[in-house]
């Protein structure tokens, strides 16, 4: 069994109701990722490093248009 890993991201672009459902909508599109919170700004999600990685949620916030804040 795969342990999952806990991160709290910091989200670029972010201002609004509507930009933390479509977070939590692109995060929760990425197999092997559990979305936690989301709130303006931030999310925090549970991954299996297995499947998922950082880089990939990178990739998926990306594309919904957004940024991982380094």
């Amino acid at each position: 069994m795969d342990t999952k890993q806990h991160d709290t991201l910091s989200i670029d672009g972010m201002h609004c109701e509507h930009c933390v459902d479509a977070v939590r909508e692109a995060l929760s599109g990425v197999d092997g990722v559990s979305v936690e919170t989301v709130e303006v700004g931030t999310a925090t999600v549970a991954y299996a490093p297995s499947v998922a990685s950082r880089d990939r949620l990178a990739q998926a916030l990306d594309e919904a248009g957004y940024s991982l804040a380094e």
